[in-house]
């Protein structure tokens, strides 16, 4: 493949747009090369989203954002709540915030947080949930799932889909922090889980 000239290399610096439906819910994107998934939402997220319970005045929070297809879904099936987007790559965080302004989404913000460790200790979520990166580490797989137990209410849910590969292993961790494990749905590439908070 021979190197792109200049005319492609100044698209490839435009902000990616595009627009999908996630449960019902009409959302324009825009995101840039760098972040996840940048130019459709992955089937992942969609499976994901298909399976959450969400009452409509849930707080929510979503881990590892991205541009913010899952905490802008969440905001806008929870309009009473106040949805929290997190991610510890600021350029995922930018996208997500201005997403928000681009759909008028007035009850979910994102901010800059490795994991849960920079969120306010005081925030306490009805349901939390992430498409777990299958490149994270053990270390931090654990410390996801027991930061997120000590930041549920009593009967909140922690929602999560992961490649197939690790379905073994987050329904062990999940049994071992929560006591209690639900897989919700195995496709061909992914699994969703949910564990709640008794």
């Amino acid at each position: 493949m021979p190197a792109p000239d200049a005319a492609t290399l100044a698209r490839w610096r435009e902000d990616i747009r595009f627009e999908d439906t996630l449960r019902g819910q009409s959302l324009k994107f825009s995101t840039t090369w760098g972040i996840f998934s940048p130019e459709a939402i992955d089937d992942g997220s969609r499976l994901l989203l298909d399976l959450l319970e969400v009452a409509p005045d849930a707080d929510c929070l979503d881990i590892g954002c991205g541009y913010g297809p899952l905490g802008m879904t969440l905001a806008r099936l929870a309009p009473q709540g106040q949805t929290l987007m997190v991610d510890k790559d600021f350029m995922a965080v930018e996208y997500a915030n201005r997403n928000c302004a681009l759909n008028g989404i007035g009850n979910a913000r994102a901010m800059l947080s490795n994991g849960l460790q920079h969120i306010d200790p005081a925030l306490k979520f009805d349901l939390i949930l992430s498409n777990l990166p299958a490149k994270a580490s053990k270390e931090q797989h654990y410390l996801f799932l027991f930061d997120s137990l000590a930041r549920l209410k009593p009967g909140g849910r922690f929602y999560v889909v992961t490649i197939n590969g690790l379905r073994e292993f987050m329904a062990r961790t999940l049994k071992e922090v929560f006591g209690n494990y639900d897989k919700l749905k195995q496709g061909k590439i992914y699994t969703v889980a949910m564990a709640e908070k008794r």
